[in-house]
């Protein structure tokens, strides 16, 4: 044993240098063997392995080197578990090979192990026990738990069955926790046999909290929160006291499944043994009622908290975005900021999320230059809801800038461009980044397919569309569910295939809700087949009787034909069920303010203006042969005032109100919350031509890109 005893100078303390003082490196090897003879090379080298404090283990290791003294195996293993702590696996293996066999024991081999499968060495730890058994070195628990956690990985699962099979008939996990959740883990996160890690955990004779809590959130993870739950309970009766851990990982589960019932029994038991004051525990609470959409429950929660971090802010401000209430989650980003807590990359991904369903994105450009400085802007979270945003307020360009400044892309990265793309009815540039996406070998998801198959439908591409939609389930194992189909039902009706259409529904191996029927019925209104109309506005109401935007959508089909006694009657029962018609209106950014009008709008202080550049629109765009369609004017009056109804449009206002007031340089980009109308939609591509301008429109599916009388849509509007 090496008895060589060491200190510190009287300038600098063991503690300091143990916790990195910068005066480590000054050690006084000499001087500290004279000064603290009870504090050995073996207690010093534990505090460094405890602290992590590799400077002083690697100083310490050189001046044993250079003593010329033969090193014991504690000490050599001491070293060995420090480097491996600290993941400097090339050091740790070196003293481990150049160990001699009468010096290499189970510790060595357990320290080794142990090494390769903290630095996520799974293979070299697996190859290294093996080496051991074949030594003949019969593996203790902490050889055992490290090979087993080097299994966990799906890849070496089948190892990891061989070794179970091993502890199994020792039965060496019967009294040995680590050895016993190292099982349970590898069994679940490997390969999700559920009952074998029961299995494991009913024959445990040991059982702690770690163990509880280990198969509360394994379970909880794999979306099988009742088994959870009863878990949970059995803990209660068993005598053991539930932690933050156990609390935070059920509600998570509650959240991530929207599950609010089961939260709020949980949120119950927080309060009675007296957990409510726990940071982690709040903070989960308001995230599991913010992901549930009880936006109130969750503010309140918040506001019971005794402090708050940043996580339980990012939950709250994440739950008003969830909820539809963007101004408010904007309202607390900023209340958050003089509170001395700093925002991360999660609190800024769900304010700009709040900032892309609003009509006044300029702060989303404040937030964007500050991720920037931050150097949070190539996040991934942060960049996708910055593609999001920018795509959404109409800005394409943008969102691919802030794309190609990405470096680590992942599938959400790569749907939200090209969900971008073909929302703004780019077809060509959506399906060449999917093409790019795969070759690097990006697997794609549910919803990048519903991104693709989108673009598809916007301008008409029906064999680009069939080859994705048939090759989905094939090439990825991506299942369509309902959205395809309605994406399918979208594009074959547009195109005026509605047969094709009605059959492609009636072949689905599910039945088709309301969303597929009313994108069908849309259909149905743009080529005028009343008789398909009526069929499926009677499958949607079956299904959502109380659904207005379907007597709308029939109304308007009764009244391209004239038949205004139907329109009457529709109009009558919309009342006698008190169903409320959403109000239509478009709005626009100028000079940071937002503008909103409504049809016939006469309250903007430049009314008078905007009416009298839409008189002299009328008339160039009558010159260049525009025909007012007003098929679209859903009133039955004479064919003069429904051409005066179609110019009081409020997407039409609005562009108008945009000539008057924007530079001829800058692109025109306004929002409706509604379908643009057909009318408008050919009176602006009109309106780009006799003024030059570009002229962007979001409605309530996709962008119109109109610029030289062209629109992006190719007129599948």
């Amino acid at each position: 044993m090496l008895s060589l005893s060491l200190c510190l100078p009287s300038s600098v303390t063991v503690t300091s240098a143990i916790h990195g003082s910068s005066d480590a490196k000054d050690l006084n090897f000499e001087s500290v063997a004279r000064s603290l003879s009870a504090r050995t090379p073996h207690k010093l080298l534990k505090a460094c392995i405890r602290s992590g404090n590799l400077e002083l283990g690697k100083l310490l290791h050189q001046k044993l080197t250079e003593s010329g003294l033969d090193l014991d195996s504690l000490l050599l293993n001491s070293l060995i578990s420090l480097y491996s702590k600290c993941g400097e696996w090339e050091n740790a293996l070196s003293i481990f090979r150049n160990m001699g066999s009468n010096k290499r024991d189970l510790v060595s081999w357990s320290a080794i192990i142990s090494c390769f499968a903290n630095n996520s060495m799974e293979s070299r730890a697996l190859v290294t026990f093996l080496r051991m058994l074949q030594h003949g070195i019969y593996p203790n628990e902490y050889c055992f738990t490290a090979s087993i956690r080097a299994c966990s990985n799906a890849e070496y699962l089948p190892i990891g069955r061989v070794i179970f099979g091993f502890v199994l008939k020792t039965g060496y996990f019967d009294s040995h926790v680590c050895v016993g959740c190292a099982l349970i883990d590898m069994l679940i996160k490997g390969g999700a046999d559920i009952e074998s890690a029961r299995m494991v955990f009913e024959k445990m004779q040991d059982k702690n909290v770690v163990t509880w809590n280990l198969m509360i959130t394994r379970f909880a993870q794999l979306g099988l929160l009742g088994d959870a739950v009863d878990l949970f309970c059995r803990m209660l009766v068993s005598g053991y006291t539930p932690d933050s851990f156990t609390l935070t990982s059920l509600l998570s589960s509650c959240a991530e499944m929207e599950l609010l019932s089961p939260g709020k029994q949980l949120h119950s038991w927080v309060i009675r043994s007296g957990l409510g004051s726990d940071v982690c525990v709040g903070c989960s609470l308001v995230d599991m009622y913010a992901k549930c959409g009880s936006v109130e429950n969750c503010r309140k929660m918040f506001n019971r908290m005794p402090r708050h971090n940043v996580m339980s802010w990012t939950a709250l401000i994440s739950g008003y975005v969830q909820g539809r209430q963007e101004e408010e989650a904007i309202k607390l980003f900023c209340n958050m900021l003089p509170g001395h807590v700093a925002p991360n990359c999660y609190t800024f991904s769900s304010v700009i999320k709040a900032c892309a369903n609003l009509p006044n994105f300029g702060f989303g450009k404040q937030l964007h230059g500050q991720t920037i400085k931050l150097g949070l802007a190539s996040i991934n979270c942060v960049g996708n809801s910055l593609i999001n945003m920018y795509a959404r307020c109409g800005n394409k360009e943008a969102a691919l800038e802030v794309f190609n400044d990405m470096g680590d892309r992942n599938v959400i990265t790569w749907t939200s461009v090209i969900s971008g793309f073909a929302k703004h009815g780019f077809a060509t540039k959506a399906l060449e980044l999917f093409y790019e996406m795969l070759e690097i070998g990006v697997k794609p998801n549910d919803v990048t397919y519903i991104a693709v198959l989108s673009a598809c439908s916007h301008v008409g591409l029906i064999d680009e569309a069939w080859k994705h939609f048939n090759s989905m389930h094939y090439n990825h194992g991506v299942v369509p569910r309902m959205e395809h189909y309605a994406c399918m039902v979208d594009l074959l009706g547009r195109s005026g295939f509605l047969l094709e259409a009605i059959d492609f529904i009636n072949s689905m191996p599910f039945d088709a809700d309301a969303l597929v029927w009313r994108t069908f019925l849309g259909s149905c209104r743009v080529h005028r087949n009343t008789k398909l109309g009526e069929h499926a506005a009677k499958m949607i109401l079956e299904r959502e009787p109380r659904d207005p935007a379907t007597y709308i959508l029939l109304s308007n089909l009764y009244a391209s034909e004239g038949r205004w006694d139907d329109v009457a009657a529709i109009r009558k029962s919309m009342k006698q069920k008190r169903l409320i018609k959403e109000t239509g209106y478009s709005w626009i950014e100028v000079d940071n303010q937002v503008h909103k009008f409504h049809v016939g709008d006469t309250s903007h202080p430049q009314a008078q203006k905007i009416y009298d550049e839409l008189d002299e629109l009328a008339l160039k765009i009558k010159n260049l042969g525009y025909v007012p369609n007003t098929d679209y004017v859903l009133h039955d009056v004479e064919d003069e005032q429904k051409e005066q109804y179609l110019f009081q449009h409020s997407e039409k206002i609005a562009v108008a109100f945009a000539l008057i007031s924007t530079l001829k340089s800058k692109p025109i980009r306004v929002f409706k919350n509604l379908r643009v109308c057909g009318d408008c939609h050919t009176a602006i591509k009109y309106i780009s031509i006799v003024t030059g301008r570009e002229i962007v429109v979001r409605d309530a599916n996709r962008f119109h890109h109109i610029k030289d009388g062209k629109c992006s849509c190719n007129d599948y509007w």
